[in-house]
């Protein structure tokens, strides 16, 4: 995620629960974005430090559980900018050129002189990021879709132009010795009688006996899983676009959530400011007085109803606004307190890091120090595949 600063409830409902149910069902890697940032914002760095802490912060008081998933910084891991400037030797110009959100994101940001080589390539810097850790799945939207493609693409034309690693058997050979001696005979015996027999059920088993494999590096298991199959090992992996639900959160106007259109409420916004925001809302246009009736369906404050209210509070609403037997203010008390109590532990999970700033750093550098460890051994790989592996 790009560090824009403090998150809104259009976040937490578009991006942050999709994070937090799976943390729990993945190895996940959430990170700042930061170099991202760059892209677009170059111009005013000074923003981005405090954008990082406070977008961090935001994670773990939603419920993004430092010790279920790694949370870190994209520029503390200079790895991916490595891969990046090698993927860059490969990369055809026009598959950039061609990438649908280039000319949209131009369009969108004419204000500013977006004709740079940092912007151009971000489709690149973003493929770097998912490939850099083999990830398999990438929880995207459907705008995001091209990008996970275009990823795929790249790590299909890097695999096919540096083809078999060099010395692959003898690698793979020296990756069985290290299961240990019932498991190693064990792999052997599951791979013959794949290869020999044709042999299904033994391919499984096989692939379950790696899987099961903890002590493996991501290296050596790519390895194992390519021999097994009588291939290569495949040093870049192709992800798979894990479409996520899409956010039905509206604004305090009836559009989108969005900074741009001035209409979100902060995760962590003062109780306060939430009330007077929500009562402030625009309502029916129709309901100028308070005994005219209404209709919700043309009323940004329903939209929120369908977020926050269960269903006998929405029947109340749609009841008594046609009927006039409820005022606007009324109708907008539960929203008000739906907001609040799913902010509640929100704030209470932020206080401990606003209060001890020391944690939030050591999460994150704790972070750092396991991204590290996953993209060193793909560069390891990446290196000795274009012949960078001398020392």
């Amino acid at each position: 995620m790009r560090p824009t600063g403090s998150l809104h409830l259009g976040h937490y409902h578009g991006v942050l629960k999709n994070w937090i149910e799976m943390q729990h069902q993945y190895e996940c890697l959430f990170f700042v974005a930061d170099w991202h940032a760059l892209t677009t914002h170059y111009d005013t760095p000074q923003i981005i430090e405090q954008n990082v802490w406070d977008m961090v912060i935001d994670w773990l008081g939603a419920g993004v559980d430092p010790s279920q998933a790694t949370l870190f910084i994209q520029s503390r891991v200079p790895e991916h900018a490595e891969l990046n400037l090698l993927l860059s030797m490969i990369t055809p110009l026009g598959w950039l050129e061609r990438m649908p959100t280039y000319k949209d994101q131009q369009e969108k940001l004419s204000n500013k002189d977006l004709s740079t080589y940092g912007f151009l390539g971000y489709p690149l810097l973003m493929s770097s990021d998912i490939l850099i850790y083999r990830a398999t799945q990438v929880p995207v939207g459907e705008d995001q879709i091209p990008h996970v493609e275009f990823t795929r693409e790249i790590a299909r034309r890097f695999n096919h132009i540096y083809g078999k690693e060099v010395g692959f058997e003898e690698k793979a050979e020296a990756a069985i010795k290290k299961l240990g001696g019932k498991k190693a005979k064990l792999y052997t015996e599951l791979r013959t009688r794949f290869q020999e027999q044709g042999d299904t059920e033994a391919l499984e088993s096989a692939k379950s006996l790696l899987d099961e494999q903890q002590s493996l590096s991501l290296g050596d298991r790519e390895r194992l899983f390519g021999y097994l199959e009588g291939g290569g090992k495949m040093i870049l992996s192709e992800p798979q676009a894990m479409l996520t639900k899409a956010s039905k959160m509206p604004g305090l106007d009836g559009q989108k959530m969005s900074k741009s259109y001035n209409n979100t409420i902060s995760l962590r916004e003062d109780e306060a400011d939430v009330a007077k925001k929500i009562k402030t809302m625009p309502t029916d246009p129709a309901r100028i007085r308070r005994t005219d009736p209404g209709d919700p369906d043309k009323c940004p404050v329903w939209q929120l109803h369908l977020v926050y209210s269960n269903d006998a509070t929405r029947e109340w609403v749609q009841h008594g606004c046609r009927s006039a037997g409820i005022g606007c203010i009324e109708c907008k008390q539960p929203v008000i307190a739906g907001v609040l109590e799913e902010q509640k532990p929100m704030r209470e999970r932020a206080q401990m890091y606003l209060d001890d700033p020391a944690l939030v750093k050591n999460i994150i550098a704790d972070g750092c120090e396991k991204a590290r460890k996953l993209a060193g051994e793909t560069m390891r790989d990446v290196r000795d595949a274009m012949g960078l592996g001398y020392s």
